[in-house]
């Protein structure tokens, strides 16, 4: 009688080819490389509301303390597949060359456009335009997205798996309940995925016992595209450059410091503050002339225990997370999502199911190699610039130079952090 049930229940569930758990910037982005799909059947569940109307172009309003995302030339590349690079481009920024340097030591590299043979290293864009453009997109798509829901429970069945949902509140104060099915989910909601959890798949996670602080700063002198890498006794920081607001130069401030330090540092001025960035930066940007608004969030190195498991991928921060310090994490991930749906679509077009593990299992060996060396470039240069004895001051700075000295070197150090070797992500 239970398995007449179960079979029952089967049958009566809406049916889905891929449901990704997670409307944020990853899961629509891994939405719409799906979409591109014929016939692909796609649901996108999201706890919080989205505003999917349909628009000519999307709204663009600007703010001086508007958040942002550093874009990596293979990320150009992704976007550019779905169509979306062209209304991206209106307001972002290039990264033209890259500045990174050692306070205190003399060693510093400078990796330019030039020097990879490309347009731009990179691109600074701000979250709420580039979510805007990535809704807009995604309402134009055909992917159904049912908002305002979280997911209760994941049930593997003979051919995919069941979720149970909450959604949104009745009149009466009470959650609506529902089920559905697909046959690939995709966890892509966030660093401790409450999801991922259900399925007993957990992050482990080593904190670097720092705090990062994020602000746009108000500069004297134009950035001139030029982003910047200062490496501290004290942590990293990085100023990227943003698009002029209302005539004011801005670049995007990200300052790991220890977390007793921050709390000091967040309960400054922004006058005080802005005397303790610039002695830590110097003047290459000119006077710093205005801080926005300062946020912080301590800093760690996460890695799901497990990435893939039978009609199950994790995504985005929910497989992995990484120190901001030079800009990988979210390009990394779409890298990911590229990889996933070229594996899809060949799965498809040898009749193989898109969820069992030997394809999944594909997916991953494919992107083991990406992932393991991101996570491992963004550490290392975390831990060999945090350290503040001579020893080590010493090794960094003569790679700087050698880095400097050999452009060849340096050109496929640039091509690394722009994610060129990825196979996925050279789209034509």
């Amino acid at each position: 009688m239970a398995q007449e049930n179960n079979e029952q229940l089967e049958r009566s569930c809406a049916n889905y080819d891929v449901a990704i758990v997670g409307g944020g910037m990853v899961g629509i982005s891994l939405a719409l490389l799906l979409a591109k799909q014929r016939g692909l059947k796609i649901l996108l569940i999201e706890s919080l509301a989205m505003n999917l109307h349909s628009v000519a172009q999307p709204s663009y309003s600007g703010s001086f303390d508007a958040r942002s995302t550093a874009l990596s030339w293979a990320s150009r590349k992704i976007y550019q597949s779905v169509g979306l690079w062209a209304r991206l481009q209106l307001h972002l920024s290039e990264i033209n060359q890259i500045h990174v340097s050692d306070r205190g030591h003399g060693g510093l590299t400078r990796m330019t456009a030039e020097d990879a043979n490309v347009e731009a290293l990179g691109y600074v864009v701000e979250n709420r335009w580039l979510g805007s453009v990535l809704i807009e997109q995604l309402s134009l798509s055909g992917v159904e997205v049912q908002m305002d829901s979280a997911v209760a429970k994941l049930k593997p069945l003979s051919s995919g798996m069941q979720l149970d949902l909450h959604r949104g509140v009745t009149s009466n104060g009470e959650f609506e309940n529902h089920s559905v099915k697909a046959g690939l989910v995709v966890i892509a909601d966030g660093a401790d995925s409450q999801t991922a959890q259900k399925l007993g798949i957990f992050s482990d996670t080593t904190p670097y016992n720092q705090t990062a602080i994020i602000a746009n700063i108000g500069l004297e002198k134009a950035h001139n595209g030029i982003a910047y890498e200062r490496f501290t006794d004290q942590g990293p920081m990085a100023m990227l450059p943003l698009s002029d607001y209302e005539g004011q130069h801005r670049s995007a401030l990200v300052w790991a410091r220890s977390t007793e330090n921050t709390e000091q540092l967040m309960a400054l001025s922004n006058a005080d503050f802005l005397h303790s960035l610039q002695k830590k930066f110097g003047y290459r940007l000119g006077r710093f002339r205005t801080a926005g608004e300062r946020v912080s969030y301590p800093l760690s190195l996460g890695l799901a225990s497990e990435q893939v498991r039978r009609n199950v991928v994790l995504m985005g921060n929910s497989a992995h997370s990484l120190h901001p310090v030079a800009g990988q994490g979210f390009n990394l991930s779409l890298r990911d999502a590229a990889t996933l749906a070229a594996t899809v679509q060949r799965a498809r077009v040898n009749s193989r199911p898109i969820g069992s593990l030997e394809v999944l299992e594909e997916y991953y060996q494919q992107q083991l190699d990406d992932q393991r060396n991101t996570l491992m470039f963004s550490d290392r240069l975390t831990k060999s610039f945090g350290h503040s004895s001579l020893l080590t001051a010493l090794g960094r700075n003569s790679g700087l130079l050698i880095l400097d000295l050999i452009p060849g070197l340096r050109q496929r150090f640039a091509r690394f952090g722009m994610g060129m070797l990825n196979a996925e992500a050279k789209h034509d």
